[in-house]
C-alpha cells in the first residue's frame, strides 16, 4: 500500500529527506511544507503552503490528505513541540517529543544531562548576567573559552575566543546586544576541546540505536577552517579517522547512554539524536547533542544508504528499530560542497538567476537545492546556503574532484564555496606504516620533469637575438643591449584566457588555447609601441597530464613565433584538490621594449579630424566567452555539433579560432601613427578611450567593416543588443590605429600588402558636454547586413534532421511554437516539423501549418466506429511520412494502448502542472483549490497510464494571489512555449531518450 509523506522543512536537508523518501516503493507521494525548488522540481514530490506553526493546520491538513508520516527536519517545530501535537491527533511523526528536543534547544539541560549519566564532555558553567559573566571571565587564565548560547541559534550560537577582550566581546553580543534573542538568556561558558570535530548520527526507537557512518561537517566559512561560523559549507562520509573500535565507543558510551538516561527520565526518545564529537587525546567527547538530521551531514548520509528510509523512520515511530536496523553502503565515500551567497552568514542578496544545475546529469552525482525558488519561470536564489553539490565514489580523492568540478559549473552572482572539503582526512588521518611520497600526495614530480624536458625543444625554437639562457634556470635572462636597443622603456602585461579554457577542456582541444594567452600579452604591450621580447607562461592544474599540458605549450610556443618574442620560461604548478582532474588554468607575462622617443601613445598629437583604422579579428578572441557560453547552452547546442554560423567546421572549433597576434605586421607602421589600441575585455566602447586625451572623442561607423557572422549568431540567437555587443565584443575589430589623414593611404596600405584585413572605420572628434567617448553610428544596420550570410548557412545546414509530425484539434498555439523553433535559423533547429494532422476540420491550428508550408491533414475521428480504427489510420500516415516523433498539441483524442505501444519512446505530451502532481482534466482548477503557490507545465513521454511517463522538461510558474483559471492557464501557456521547444530539441539531438525500463538516457 502507497503512503502519502509530509516533510516539514525547506533546506538541503529537507530536500534530500524528500529525495530519498520518494525512492520508497511504500511512499505515493512526498510533500514538502514550505519546501525550495529543488523539491517542487523532484519526481514524486511536491511543496505545499501550511502555517507549520499553527498545529491544529497542520493536523488538519495532513487528515485532508490522509498523511501516514510526518517527517521534521528542522529543530525549531521540535522543540516547540509538533510532534507531541500530531501523535496525539493520531498522526505519525518522525522526531521527538518537545522535553526530548531540549538537549539541543537548552544546552544547559544537555550539559546538566550529561554529567548526570556521565557522557564524556568538556568542562562548563552556566551563566545568565553579563557582570557575573565577565567577572568568571576575569578569574580565567589566558587559555582559548568557547561561549554558546543555551537556546537554539541555527548552528551559529558558538564563539571560541583566543583572548579575553574576545570572550567579552562573545558575551556582550549575547547577554546585552541579545543578538540571538531569547536563545542567548543563559549562556555557556566551556573549556576548549582539542582534536578533530565529527558528527554521529543515530536512528533511535528510544531503545534500540542504529548509528550511521561518521560524517565530519566544515563550519567555518572560509578554506582553512577561517572566518565566521555557519550553518555548514559542506561535509563527507564516512571517516577513516574513527576506528570500529572509537565508533562502537562511541555508539556504547554515548549514544545508548543518552536514548537510556532519557528513558530513565520518563522521555521516549523517538527519531535522530545527533551528537557532535570531538576526538581529544582523552578519547571521544560531546560537544553538543542535536535532535534531528544535521545540514549539510544528511546530504552525504541518506545517499549512502541502502535501506528504505520510509520504513525505517516508521520502524522508530513504532518502536520496531531492531527488527529494521539501516545498511549502508560500505565500499563508496560521499562529499558535499555548499555554495552559499555572497555576503553569508551576514545579510546576502536574494534574486539572483542560477545556472548550471541543469546540465549535471553525471551519475554518482546529486544537487540538493536549500536556498532556493523559482521567479518568473526562472531557478534564483533565496537564501544564505544555496546549494549543496553531492558526489560519491569509491575512493574519497574522486569523490572530492568530482564534487569541485561539479559545483564549478553552478554559477550565480557572487557565488562561493569551499574548495578544501574532505581535504581535513588527508592531512591528519593516522599516519602511515609505510612512507609516502610526494607523489602519493597527487604530486608526480617526475612527470613534471618529463615535460620540462619535452618542451626544452619547443622554448629552443622561439629563440631571437637577446635571449642568455635555456629553458630551467631559476630565471629567465635577456639581454636588452644584444637585442639592438639604447634608450629603452621596458613594457610589460599579463593576462589569461578567461573562460575560454573552459570550451576547450570540453572539446579536449589545447593546441591553439596558448597562442591566445600570448596574443592576449603581447597585443597589449604592442599598445605601447614596444617589440615583444620574451614570454613566461604559468599553468596550473589539479593533476598533470604531459599530452595536454604540453599541448598547451606547444601553442604558447606558436604564439612566442608569431609574436617574435621568446619563451624564457614559466611554471608548471600541480595542485591536487586545487583543480579538478581534467582542469587547468592559464596566465601569461609578456615583457617588451620600446625606444623612449617611439613610445605610445602620442595622445598630445591626436587632432579632431585624425582618422581611426581598424584591423580586423579572428573572431571571439579571448573575450566574453562567459556570455557566449550561456548562448550556447540555452540553444541546447553541444561543442561538438555543427556551427551555425559556418560551413565544414563544428561550434567549439570555431569558438575557438586563436585570438590574432599583430605584432609583425603593425610594428612597422607605429612610427606612422599616434595610437595602437587593442580591443580586448569591454569591446570597442571601452578600450579606445585609453588611448584618448581628454576632450577628444572617436565617431566610428559600423558600417565600414564587415561584421562577422560569430557576432552575428550571437547577437540573435542571445537576442542580445547591439550596444551589448559593442561593450562585449570586438566585432570584428581586433585593434584600430589612430593615424593623421596624410598617413591614412601609406598604413592601410603596408598593413593589407602585409596579410592584415584594415578599415577606415571613422575619425577623432572634439569632446563635448554629454558626448560619449566612443559613438557607433549604424549598428543595426551592420548587424541586419551580417545576418544574411549567417542565416544563409544555417538554412543550408547539412545535418539529419528528425522528421516531426504534430497531431491537434483547435487553435494550434504550441504547434506555434514548434514552428517558430525549427524555422528560427539562429537555433539550428535538428527538427523538421513534415506534418500536421488533426482530427477536427478547419481549425486555426490548420492555418497556422500551411502559413508555414507544413502539409496538413484531416483526418476525423467521427469516421470510425472504433477508437483503434481510427489510431490506425493516422498510424499509417505517419509512417508514410516517415516521422520519427510525434508532438501532441491540443489533440483532444484518448490514444488507444495499441498506437502508445506502436509510438513507444516517440509519442510526446505536455501537461499543465508540475507532474505528477495535478494529473488529469482540470489541473489549473485543482491547484487553485490545493492552494500551491507553484505550478508549471511538463513535457513528458506518453505512456499507457494518463500523465504518468518520464519527464523531460519542466517549467515553473508561480501561483499569484487573485489568480483565476484563465489567469493562470495564460502563464503556463507561455511556459509552455518554451518548454515544448525546448524538449523538441533535446530528443532530436539525441541528448535525451526513452529506455527499455520506461526511465530516460540522458547523454549531454
Amino acid at each position: 500500500m502507497s503512503s502519502n509523506v509530509l516533510v516539514l522543512g525547506s533546506g538541503g536537508r529537507e530536500h534530500a529527506i524528500a529525495w530519498k523518501l520518494s525512492q520508497s516503493q511504500h511512499v505515493k507521494h512526498v510533500y514538502v511544507a514550505p519546501g525550495n525548488a529543488g523539491t517542487s522540481l523532484d519526481g514524486r514530490a511536491s511543496n505545499v503552503v501550511i502555517n507549520i506553526k499553527c498545529y491544529e493546520e497542520v493536523k488538519d491538513w495532513c487528515k485532508s490528505h490522509d498523511i501516514s508520516l510526518v517527517f521534521v527536519g528542522p529543530e525549531d517545530p521540535l522543540a516547540a513541540g509538533i510532534s507531541d501535537a500530531l501523535k496525539s491527533a493520531g498522526i505519525s511523526c518522525f522526531g521527538p517529543s518537545a522535553r526530548a528536543a531540549q538537549i539541543e534547544a537548552s544546552k544547559l539541560y544537555a550539559k546538566q544531562f550529561m554529567d548526570k549519566y556521565e557522557i564524556p564532555t568538556a568542562r562548563w558553567k552556566s551563566v545568565t548576567n553579563y557582570s557575573e559573566a565577565c567577572r568568571y571571565i576575569d578569574s580565567l587564565g589566558q587559555s582559548p573559552i568557547v561561549v554558546k548560547a543555551s537556546g537554539l541559534a541555527a548552528g551559529k550560537g558558538v564563539a571560541v575566543t583566543e583572548t579575553k577582550q574576545q570572550a567579552y566581546n562573545a558575551v556582550k553580543n549575547m547577554l546585552k546586544d541579545r543578538c540571538f534573542g531569547a536563545a542567548g538568556d543563559t549562556i555557556i561558558f566551556e573549556e576548549l576541546l582539542v582534536g578533530e570535530e565529527f558528527s554521529c548520527l543515530a536512528f533511535t526507537d528510544g531503545t534500540t540505536v542504529a548509528c550511521c557512518p561518521i560524517a565530519q561537517d566544515y563550519k567555518r566559512l572560509n578554506e582553512g577552517d577561517m572566518g565566521p561560523n555557519t550553518g555548514g559549507m559542506g561535509a563527507y562520509c564516512p571517516c577513516p579517522q574513527i576506528s570500529k573500535v572509537w565508533l562502537e565507543y562511541i555508539e556504547k558510551n554515548i549514544i545508548q547512554k543518552a536514548v537510556d538516561g532519557m528513558s530513565q527520565d520518563g522521555i521516549k526518545y523517538i527519531g535522530v539524536l545527533y551528537a557532535g564529537i570531538m576526538l581529544t587525546e582523552e578519547g571521544p567527547k560531546v560537544l553538543e547533542f542535536n535532535c534531528r538530521l544535521g545540514d549539510p551531514e544528511t546530504q552525504v548520509i541518506l545517499p549512502l544508504l541502502e535501506s528504505d528510509l520510509y520504513i525505517l523512520a516508521q520502524a522508530c515511530v513504532e518502536g520496531q528499530l531492531a527488527s529494521h536496523m539501516p545498511v549502508f553502503q560500505t565500499d563508496q565515500s560521499a562529499v558535499s560542497i555548499v555554495l552559499a551567497s555572497s555576503g553569508y552568514p551576514g545579510p546576502y542578496p536574494k534574486g539572483l538567476a542560477i545556472s548550471g544545475v541543469g546540465v549535471q546529469n553525471k551519475e554518482n552525482q546529486i544537487i540538493f537545492h536549500a536556498g532556493t525558488t523559482v521567479k518568473d519561470g526562472k531557478l534564483v536564489t533565496n537564501g544564505g546556503r544555496v546549494l549543496s553539490v553531492v558526489a560519491m565514489d569509491t575512493r574519497l580523492m574522486t569523490a572530492i574532484n568530482m564534487a569541485n568540478q561539479a559545483a564549478f559549473l553552478v554559477q550565480f552572482e557572487g557565488a562561493f564555496y569551499r574548495k578544501d572539503i574532505g581535504s581535513r582526512t588527508f592531512s591528519r588521518i593516522q599516519r602511515p606504516t609505510c612512507s609516502v611520497s610526494y607523489k602519493d600526495s597527487g604530486v608526480d614530480i617526475e612527470a613534471g620533469e618529463s615535460l620540462v624536458e619535452a618542451i626544452k625543444p619547443l622554448a629552443k625554437s622561439t629563440s631571437r637575438s637577446g635571449c642568455m639562457a635555456d629553458l630551467g634556470m631559476f630565471g629567465g635572462l635577456f639581454d636588452l643591449k644584444a637585442a639592438g636597443y639604447k634608450d629603452p622603456i621596458l613594457v610589460s602585461g599579463t593576462d589569461g584566457v578567461g573562460t575560454k579554457l573552459k570550451i576547450a577542456q570540453l572539446c579536449g582541444h589545447h593546441d591553439t588555447i596558448g597562442i591566445d594567452l600570448v596574443a592576449m600579452c603581447v597585443n597589449d604591450v604592442l599598445a605601447h609601441g614596444a617589440e615583444p621580447l620574451y614570454f613566461l607562461d604559468y599553468f596550473a592544474c589539479g593533476q598533470l597530464d604531459i599530452c595536454t599540458a604540453e599541448d598547451v605549450i606547444r601553442g604558447i610556443t606558436a604564439g612566442c613565433v608569431k609574436a617574435g618574442c621568446a619563451l624564457l620560461g614559466g611554471e608548471t604548478a600541480e595542485m591536487p584538490g586545487m583543480y579538478a582532474v581534467g582542469c587547468y588554468d592559464l596566465a601569461g607575462f609578456a615583457v617588451g621594449a620600446v625606444e623612449r622617443e617611439n613610445l605610445l601613445p602620442l595622445s598630445n598629437k591626436i587632432e579632431e579630424e585624425d582618422i581611426v583604422l581598424g584591423i580586423a579579428s579572428s573572431g571571439l578572441h579571448s573575450n566574453g566567452f562567459s556570455l557566449v557560453r550561456k548562448i550556447v547552452e540555452q540553444c541546447c547546442l553541444n561543442y561538438c555539433d555543427p556551427c551555425p554560423y559556418e560551413s565544414n567546421i563544428t561550434l567549439g572549433e570555431s569558438l575557438l579560432i586563436p585570438t590574432k597576434i599583430y605584432t609583425k605586421s603593425v610594428l612597422p607602421v607605429l612610427r606612422m601613427c599616434k595610437a595602437f589600441a587593442h580591443i580586448t575585455g569591454g569591446g570597442l566602447v571601452e578600450n579606445i578611450p585609453r588611448v584618448l586625451p581628454d576632450g577628444k572623442r572617436i565617431q566610428l561607423n559600423a558600417t565600414e567593416w564587415p561584421i562577422p557572422t560569430v557576432f552575428a549568431w550571437i547577437a540573435a540567437a542571445g537576442n542580445v543588443s547591439c550596444e551589448e555587443m559593442t561593450r562585449t565584443f570586438n566585432c570584428g575589430i581586433g585593434a584600430i590605429l589612430i593615424v593623421s589623414p596624410s598617413n591614412t593611404v601609406s598604413v592601410m596600405n603596408q598593413l593589407n600588402s602585409s596579410g592584415e584585413k584594415c578599415y577606415s572605420i571613422g575619425q577623432v572628434k572634439n569632446l563635448t558636454a554629454g558626448d560619449a567617448r566612443v559613438e557607433i553610428s549604424s549598428l543595426n544596420i551592420a548587424f541586419k547586413t551580417a545576418h544574411i550570410p549567417c542565416l544563409n548557412n544555417l538554412v543550408n545546414g547539412h545535418h539529419q534532421k528528425t522528421k516531426v509530425a504534430v497531431l491537434i484539434s483547435g487553435t494550434g498555439t504550441n504547434l506555434q511554437a514548434l514552428i517558430d523553433h525549427t524555422l528560427n535559423p539562429a537555433n539550428q533547429s535538428h527538427a523538421k516539423i513534415v506534418m500536421v494532422i488533426s482530427n477536427v476540420p478547419g481549425v486555426q491550428g490548420l492555418d497556422r501549418a500551411k502559413s508555414a508550408q507544413i502539409p496538413t491533414k484531416v483526418i476525423s475521428h467521427k469516421d470510425y466506429k472504433k477508437r483503434v480504427e481510427f489510431d490506425r489510420v493516422i498510424t499509417s500516415e505517419l509512417e508514410q511520412a516517415g516521422v520519427d516523433l510525434i508532438f501532441l498539441a491540443g489533440f483532444m483524442r484518448i490514444l488507444s494502448g495499441e498506437f502508445v505501444q506502436r509510438w513507444n519512446g516517440h509519442l510526446i505530451n505536455v501537461h499543465p502542472s508540475l507532474l505528477p502532481s495535478f494529473k488529469g482534466m482540470n489541473a489549473h482548477q485543482q491547484v487553485l483549490d490545493a492552494g500551491v503557490t507553484l505550478t508549471g507545465c511538463t513535457v513528458h513521454f506518453v505512456a499507457e497510464e494518463v500523465d504518468a511517463g518520464a519527464i523531460l522538461v519542466q517549467e515553473a510558474v508561480p501561483v499569484k494571489h487573485g489568480d483565476t483559471v484563465e489567469s493562470l492557464a495564460e502563464r503556463v501557456k507561455t511556459a509552455e512555449h518554451k518548454a515544448y521547444p525546448k524538449a523538441m530539441e533535446m530528443i532530436a539531438r539525441r541528448q535525451a531518450k526513452l529506455g527499455h525500463d520506461g526511465q530516460i538516457i540522458w547523454s549531454f
